[in-house]
């Protein structure tokens, strides 16, 4: 039986979980500092949840979704996009009655069925934010600032911020007559998923992307300079805020983002022509989904690409130390005290490890090589009847007699700074 990873997945393997524990770390500390709070919702919802969330004419739920029948005949979709759950727990659990605004981040898998090329796998990983309960623009700059604030301390170089504004919905009445009057010499031409979206949300044809639809849409008219009054001042409040805090950016007329929630403000940040995040507003997601009305906005950002793009831009993510020290032993007796001594170590803190395949001597020496051991010690007949071992420092080849107690063992790996 050749049994292999399903197409589009892809495993964490032990000498790359470092890199995922760094970036992780790394945006948690910038969600802690903006004073936003972790939260984590299930890998799999109600199907209603996405078809009434993410909308039915997007491509996430009409191609992408992985969607089955449980055994008490419900409709369940493995999660399709983090910020719809997140939505659905913030009215569940009524934490909108909470003082706002509701600051959340998580790290969660997302699941889609789609053309699995670099940077793109059908189970992927997303770091995302959400404010919920905030209109104003200053909002919409925060979630933005943690976006690029993410980017920029990992080192990445040539990011560009392209912003656009699609409105609200009454803003988008008026546009949808518009692009329809444009379309409609062309309605033949379109794939057939984009003539449904034709009739039952024009928009969408936008974020096709099939090859004909996007030569047909290239010329049609742009969704900013057709916003009402109030959604033009809200954008122009934004790039106030984005300019005071020294965040450059690019208009971009052509962001209408994938995903129907999304009202007024939409943005995606691209480094080398790949977006690595992407977000914006969602002012009606919560009541869509049975909550009071009330904005919100947020963005987010794949943990695969991210990676991707450290290893384009030649970043180097420091590996950790493995080990802080190895305990050779030579016999039964001896390998009994190494278990006792590493066992001691561990309650302090520190990295130890043991042979536990039996090999000989120089074997053991050769494997705590191997996996970089800061220190190793060899206990034999000798060193057990002296109850002392000489340390060694593997760096500098250092050699110092210590007494086989942790207190001691512990000051000398200590004093060499780790």
């Amino acid at each position: 039986m050749d049994l292999q990873a399903p197409k589009g997945t892809k495993d964490m393997l032990p000498m790359d979980a470092y890199k995922w524990h760094y970036i992780e770390e790394h945006l948690k500390g910038i969600a802690h500092t903006y004073g936003f709070r972790e939260i984590r919702t299930p890998m799999f919802e109600s199907t209603e949840l996405f078809t009434r969330g993410v909308g039915e004419t997007t491509d996430v739920v009409q191609k992408e979704m992985y969607t089955f029948q449980d055994k008490g005949d419900r409709s369940i979709t493995l999660k399709a996009e983090g910020t719809a759950p997140a939505v659905r727990a913030f009215v569940e659990s009524s934490m909108y009655a909470d003082a706002q605004p509701t600051k959340l981040y998580y790290f969660t898998p997302v699941f889609r069925y789609e053309n699995v090329q670099k940077g793109r796998l059908r189970q992927h990983h997303q770091f995302g934010v959400e404010l919920f309960g905030s209109k104003e623009p200053s909002a919409d700059a925060e979630v933005i600032s943690i976006a690029m604030r993410a980017f920029e301390e990992l080192g990445i170089k040539g990011l560009t911020l392209k912003i656009n504004s699609i409105g609200h919905p009454e803003c988008r009445k008026e546009y949808n007559t518009l692009l329809k009057d444009y379309l409609t010499p062309h309605y033949e031409d379109l794939c057939t998923v984009c003539q449904d979206r034709f009739h039952k949300n024009p928009m969408r044809i936008l974020d096709c992307k099939e090859k004909s639809c996007q030569l047909l849409v290239k010329e049609a008219p742009l969704i900013l300079d057709h916003v009402c009054e109030e959604c033009g001042n809200h954008f122009e409040q934004l790039k106030s805020y984005l300019e005071s805090m020294g965040i450059a950016y690019e208009v971009d007329k052509g962001i209408v983002r994938g995903l129907d929630y999304y009202s007024k403000t939409v943005f995606e940040i691209v480094n080398k022509d790949i977006t690595v995040c992407g977000g914006g507003r969602y002012d009606y997601l919560i009541e869509e989904i049975g909550g009071p009305s009330m904005p919100a906005v947020g963005f987010g950002l794949g943990l695969e690409r991210l990676l991707m793009t450290l290893e384009d831009e030649g970043i180097v993510i420091p590996e950790p130390l493995r080990l802080d020290v190895f305990i050779a032993s030579m016999g039964p007796e001896e390998s009994l005290k190494a278990a006792s001594v590493a066992h001691d170590l561990r309650s302090r803190g520190l990295k130890a490890d043991i042979d536990h395949m039996g090999k000989k001597l120089k074997a053991q020496m050769k494997y705590a090589n191997k996996i970089g051991a800061r220190f190793t010690m060899i206990l034999g007949e000798e060193e057990l009847s002296n109850n002392k071992a000489s340390l060694k420092n593997m760096e500098n080849g250092e050699q110092v007699e210590v007494p086989l107690t942790p207190e001691a063992i512990e000051e000398i790996i200590m004093r060499s700074g780790s």
